[in-house]
């Protein structure tokens, strides 16, 4: 025999089962003689779960035969250890067997699942089942099958005796049909018509060596890399074999062998559409469609159905229209190419519309341009039903979902929230909570989902990460001194519960003064056998316990070796849980003092990072030989505690009580601690303003992989918010799974508001993973029974949710590939964590009773109902308050007006200064004037120039105070010695519409000096709007080198604590999605059309990756307010090395209530300062706006000195200008040909934007005029003035 991982060297297997099939070794392979079946006979000394099997038989057929029509069965033989018996094996095999049975026969698998199994005699499986005429008539049958189960591959001999019940009168769900026979052919694994014909009704159930009636040629060592090559040959091969499978899903005969089929290629006139009202387009047909993914190749004509996701149309060159559309019936995508003359245009748009249904005929063949399998030659397009699965709630009484992930939640969830509240409504639901993990980002999408006066109310919370730091150092101490006599000791166990797993090991070593004295070392039988994980864990097989003592024997020794002494061990709690639970079954007093070397190490090595023993005594130098072996462990964690009594008595402490003063956990153990998940919903503002604090903390200060909040801070800002337990992951559950004590249980319960239970599905993960202490369906919901039972003892009420990651079943593709992409081994084990109907939850919780399962799904309700409606963001407008600012800022204006103009100012000025100061002061925005006053000052103070970007141009006030250059006043002369100004004359007004600078030059007629050139034509309803209460934008670009001196001068400004960089959201991008999904099915080896790819990349977009900041934004808070009663903030991209602190709500969700600076880097400014230091030269006394050696930069190389020969045949000197040096804008400057610098202006603006430039300049188009006037752009737009683009222009610069 060769082994499994030999025979099948290329197989792509999951880590975790490939350790498993190391062991497993390959009998033979047989195939039928067409080989349409193949059979491969396993040997192995571990149990290996049904479902890893199947997954096994179909990565073997998806990998090694893909596109063939083949059927592979695994057929299993156990040679199990001494250590098994029936009943062993049955508690172990039980979920398996049950898996099987229900591939094979519903009937059969509910008869076993509600089956009472008793083993009265070892060999002797009493199996009591309801007394009914089809039980009695099935019940041979599935004992022939245990017994053949366990006989014949498991190589354990049991017998099965029936004894029989009363039947129980079961109420019927109406949508579940009344089974009564399941025929062969109804079965979910139906023999493929090739297959071997079953033997007795066995159609799908693999059962040991029943090859069935046909004969088998065993092939010996198959050689799979030939076959697979043979699969490599390209769609298009061997014609007649594809005709053959063409004519069968085509549902008629022959057309795929094409013959005399030529007519369906050739192009012929758009023929006369149906009379049936159904045809959009073409002629009518009736055949039956085929699955999309079961289209294999070039096989002709087919019929499918579907829904068209998105087409593209096509002009060709010879007048007709191309039709390119992608349909999918969400088995799979393929596209569809149509090639239309006019007189079918109509009736094809009409058919090809995204998001409907529709179905379709035409034939299957290979694009010769992309190579992908198309449909084409299309014959007909019916209207077709919406065949997708439309699931409603008919319950009279809604549910509420408690605990929902959206697409916040980090690489988790797959659902938009609005799609989430959109289905919750549709359903009639009254509410629904969001609760990503550990952010809030959805909310302000959540509050926007819901209409004003819409009864739906949203729940705000989050499911966080919880820190249990309030636990002592020392449990149940009594003062002992350090020095005090001491058992150091360690277990070996068969799982992590001591409910339901087994002591294989006990090792301890006794410690007195400080010296190791006497050991204790003893294997036990665990009476069951130990799993393959806890074998390679711990090297202990169930040879090496078959012959050891029983706990019965060993534990009473134990607890005399340890009389009168503290109980010390590395993580205790497991240890002693274990120690304590044998105890009490044995009627034991054990009741002792434990110290945990774990909580030490946090303590005395926090620069460690984990806290397992062997990094641990690695950190001390300590040998650590056969670790996970009890007495090994046993004696280095004791070598362990003698060096830390030392480093206590360092610290002058030297008994127990000192030793817990010690207990009160810094930041940094926090961050090392282990977390459970918490729900946390706010129930009122106060609980938001604190959900958002506790939110904060945990990114700010304890975030370490995850952010996490410690129970004491949870505790501290408890009010205003509803504590629910969570999922499996939640400390309640953990605690159950690890059997703690009632003591321990009663603490944990009573600190939260409700109890959760969840659908088996959920944690069905747990039964796959042999480490787990939960071995079936049945344990899973004895877990949710005892859930339900601390509710009643407790009187907490107990609510039934989802855990929500998925809007419908089929939406899990979408984050089993995102969860591949962060590397889970089971992410295609996805569990079923879609929102269900409340008749879905009551089907899913029937167990517990009809009235009890009715209670936990409405008591969700009685939470919707504690909690008010809230708004997640604050609606008012909170601007920060500068004392005076609004006399401030029409002191400085009118103080610059006069300096420019005089004492007696134009009534334009006059006119336009107070027109906008009254609608800036009496909005509330004289104090963001003010602001970008101050940050400009300061920076021309220290040396930089500032770039005004955007709108701001349009402001005269802005002009006046210093925040721009620009003015926007209608072009006019002005003399700074005498005040002589000229807005009127014939000669001034023939440049409206232009700059002043383009004006020629001119002295002052008064006193002969040179006059200012100034305005640029710009309205102020750009800036603020027509009536003038538009928020207003003021952007700036500061020296990429003093941006972050001007980021700080805002906090000398309002205060520290009172700015806060504005937060970004980066979420999963197509280009990278759609690297995660075309990865995804080439690890599997399987190949996906493009258009299939992309319809899941669709779903996978928009996923939370990280978070980031605004390269400039500054959010302002007003003192007096909280930052947490408005956002969240947090680290940016979670990088707890920066102090920058960003809001954790994206900025564009708060900056109409906090104003929002934007302080830009720019490499502009920077390189003005360094050509200014290199040069000498002033940029602006020295360069002013109509240079024209400046401007003849954009018509030839002179004023550089050189020609277009040095450097590179370019014939302008706008190589280096910004924006203006590109090949494109060249050319256009090349069009144009710019005289003025408003020229220059309006190219900046028709250069941006996709065809603006071709669209509206259409090349050259200057007026007879000599100016350059675009078709569409006359003047100085808001769009493409001053403020966008290369019109940047510089405080004090005129460049």
């Amino acid at each position: 025999m060769k082994s499994f991982l030999e025979v099948f060297p290329d197989l792509h297997i999951a880590d975790n089962v490939r350790e498993l099939f190391e062991l497993v070794e390959v009998e033979k392979v047989a195939t039928t003689r067409d080989r349409s079946s193949i059979r491969i006979y396993i040997v192995s000394p571990r149990l290996i779960h049904k479902q890893n099997i199947y997954k096994l038989e179909e990565g073997i057929k998806s990998q090694l035969f893909p596109g063939k029509k083949v059927t592979i069965k695994i057929l299993e033989k156990y040679h199990l250890s001494g250590q098994y018996t029936p009943k062993k094996l049955m508690d172990v095999y039980r979920d398996s067997i049950l898996m099987e049975l229900k591939n094979y026969s519903i009937l059969l698998y509910n008869m076993f699942r509600r089956a009472v199994l008793s083993f009265d005699e070892k060999d002797l499986l009493t199996m009591e089942i309801e007394d009914t005429m089809i039980a009695k008539d099935k019940a041979p049958e599935l004992v022939r099958i245990l017994e053949k189960i366990f006989t014949e591959r498991c190589n354990i001999p049991m017998e099965v005796r029936l004894s029989y019940r009363p039947a129980e009168a079961r109420k019927r769900v109406e949508e579940e049909p009344a089974v009564i026979y399941m025929n062969a052919e109804h079965t979910s694994g139906g023999a493929a018509p090739s297959d071997p014909a079953p033997v007795s009704g066995e159609a799908s159930l693999d059962l040991p060596f029943d090859e069935g009636s046909s004969v088998l040629k065993p092939v010996g060592d198959l050689n799979f890399q030939a076959e697979k090559k043979q699969k490599a040959v390209k769609e298009t091969g061997g014609k007649n074999a594809q005709s053959k499978a063409g004519g069968d899903l085509s549902g008629k005969k022959g057309k795929g062998d094409f013959s005399g089929g030529k007519r369906e290629f050739r192009r012929s006139g758009y023929g006369r559409k149906s009379d049936n009202p159904d045809v959009l387009y073409g002629r009518d047909f009736d055949e039956e469609s085929v699955e999309i993914e079961k289209i294999e190749g070039e096989i002709g004509e087919v019929v499918i159905r579907g829904k068209i996701l998105a087409t593209d149309v096509r002009e060709l060159r010879s007048g007709n229209s191309l039709f390119i559309f992608s349909i999918s019936d969400f088995t799979d995508t393929i596209s569809v190419k149509v090639f239309a003359r006019e007189e079918s245009l109509e009736d094809l748009k009409t058919a090809t519309k995204a998001g409907q249904f529709v179905r379709l005929k035409g034939v299957a063949n290979i694009d010769r341009f992309d190579g992908e399998l198309t449909i084409g030659s299309v014959v007909g397009i019916k209207k077709c039903e919406d065949f997708t699965t439309k699931r409603v709630d008919n319950a009279p009484v809604k549910r509420v979902e408690l605990h929902c992930h959206t697409k916040m939640s980090d690489m988790d969830g797959v659902s938009e929230v609005k799609d989430l509240i959109k289905r919750a409504k549709q359903w009639g639901m009254d509410a629904m909570a969001v609760t990503d993990h550990g952010c809030v980002q959805s909310f302000p999408d959540a509050n926007h989902s819901v209409e004003r006066g819409d009864n739906f109310k949203v729940l705000y919370g989050v499911e966080g990460y919880l820190v249990d730091d309030m636990k002592e150092l020392v449990e149940n101490g009594a003062g002992q001194s350090l020095d005090h006599t001491c058992v150091v000791f360690d277990i070996e166990t068969t799982g992590f519960s001591p409910l339901k797993n087994r002591i294989i090991e006990i090792g301890a070593v006794r410690v007195e003064e400080g010296r190791i004295v006497d050991k204790f070392s003893s294997f036990v039988n665990p009476d069951v056998p130990i799993p393959f994980e806890i074998e390679k864990l711990t090297g202990i097989n169930d040879n090496m316990v078959l012959d050891a003592p029983k706990i019965d024997r060993v534990l009473p020794e134990f607890l005399e070796f340890c009389r009168g002494a503290v109980m010390v061990a590395h993580n205790a709690g497991f240890d002693i849980s274990f120690i304590k639970e044998n105890a009490r079954q044995q009627g034991l007093e054990f009741n002792p003092t434990v110290l945990d070397t774990v909580s030490l190490a946090r303590v005395l090595l926090p620069n460690l990072n984990r806290f397992k023993l062997d990094t641990v005594a690695k950190e001390l130098k300590i040998n650590l030989a056969n670790h996970h072996r009890a007495v090994d462990d046993a004696g280095a964690t004791a070598e362990i505690f003698v060096r830390f009594i030392k480093m206590l008595k360092e610290r002058d402490i030297f008994d127990l009580s000192q030793l817990n003063e010690l207990s009160r956990m810094t930041v940094e153990m926090i961050r090392k601690m282990p977390t459970y998940h918490i729900i946390i919903i706010a129930k009122n503002d106060v609980g938001r303003v604190n959900l958002y604090r506790l939110v904060s903390e945990s990114n700010l200060t304890y975030f370490a992989r995850r952010p996490r909040i410690p129970k004491s801070l949870l505790s501290q800002y408890r009010e205003g918010l509803i504590i629910g337990s969570a999922c499996e992951a939640g400390e309640l559950y953990q605690a159950l799974l690890r059997g703690v004590p009632d003591t321990e249980i009663h603490k944990i319960v009573d600190f939260y508001d409700y109890l959760e239970i969840q659908p088996l599905g959920n944690n069905a993960f747990m039964l796959r993973d042999e480490k787990s202490p939960v071995n079936s369906e049945e344990e899973l919901m004895d877990l949710n029974r005892r859930i339900v039972g601390l509710g009643e003892q407790y009187n907490k009420p107990v609510c039934a949710t989802c855990d929500v990651h998925f809007l419908d079943p089929e939406d899990e593709v979408y984050r089993r590939i995102i969860m591949s992409s962060k590397g889970f081994k089971d992410a295609d084990d996805q569990a079923p964590l879609y929102l269900r109907t409340t008749d879905e939850m009551l089907r899913e919780f029937e167990y517990l009773g009809s009235d009890k399962a009715e209670e936990v799904i409405t008591n969700t309700r009685k939470i919707a109902a504690m909690c008010e409606r809230i708004e997640p963001v604050r609606p008012d407008k909170c601007a920060p308050v500068i004392p005076n600012s609004d006399e401030t800022l029409r002191s400085i204006c009118y103080n610059k007006a006069h300096e420019m103009y005089g004492e007696n100012l134009p009534k334009i000025v006059v006119d336009r200064l107070e027109r906008e100061l009254n609608s800036i002061i009496s909005n509330g925005f004289a104090v963001m004037y003010i602001i970008a006053q101050k940050l400009v000052w300061k920076s021309n103070e220290d040396g930089y120039l500032v770039g005004s970007r955007g709108s701001v141009g349009s402001s005269l006030v802005a002009t006046m105070s210093g925040i721009t250059e620009v003015n926007p006043l209608s072009p006019h002369y002005y003399c700074t010695n005498c005040h002589y100004y000229d807005f009127d004359s014939e000669e001034v007004r023939k440049f409206a519409g232009m700059a002043g600078c383009d004006m020629p030059d001119k002295n002052c007629p008064v006193c002969g000096e040179p006059l200012k050139k100034d305005g640029f034509d710009i309205p102020f309803e750009t800036f603020l709007g027509f009536k003038g209460d538009k928020e207003p934008d003021i952007d700036l670009n500061f020296s990429g080198e003093y941006q972050s001196r001007a980021h700080t001068y805002t906090e000398v400004i309002f205060g520290k604590g009172q700015t806060f960089r504005a937060g970004t959201i980066g979420t999963l991008a197509d280009k990278t999605a759609y690297g995660y999904v075309k990865g995804y099915y080439e690890d599997r080896g399987v190949r996906k059309r493009r258009c299939e790819i992309d319809r899941i990349v669709g779903g996978c977009v928009g996923v939370r990756r990280t978070t980031g900041q605004h390269p400039g934004g500054i959010i302002v808070l007003p003192h007096g307010e909280e930052i947490y009663s408005f956002t969240p903030v947090q680290h940016p991209a979670d990088d707890m090395t920066t102090r920058t602190v960003t809001t954790h709500f994206d900025y564009h969700s708060i900056d109409h209530n906090l104003l929002k600076l934007d302080i830009l880097g720019h490499d502009d400014p920077t390189m003005i300062r360094m050509l200014q230091d290199l040069t000498g030269q002033d940029p602006v006394k020295d360069f002013p706006l109509d240079s024209k050696e400046v401007m003849s930069l954009f018509q030839n190389t002179s004023a550089l000195g050189i020609e277009p020969e040095d450097i590179g045949g370019c014939k302008l000197g706008a190589l280096g200008i910004p924006e203006f040096g590109t090949d494109f804008a060249m050319q256009m400057l090349i069009d144009a040909q710019p005289k003025y610098f408003s020229d220059l202006v309006r190219i900046s603006g028709l250069s941006h934007g996709t065809d603006v430039w071709l669209g509206n300049a259409g090349g050259k188009s200057n007026n007879s005029d000599g100016h350059l006037y675009p078709r569409r752009y006359h003047g100085i737009s808001d769009r493409h003035g001053p403020g966008r683009g290369p019109g940047v222009h510089y405080h004090g610069e005129r460049a």
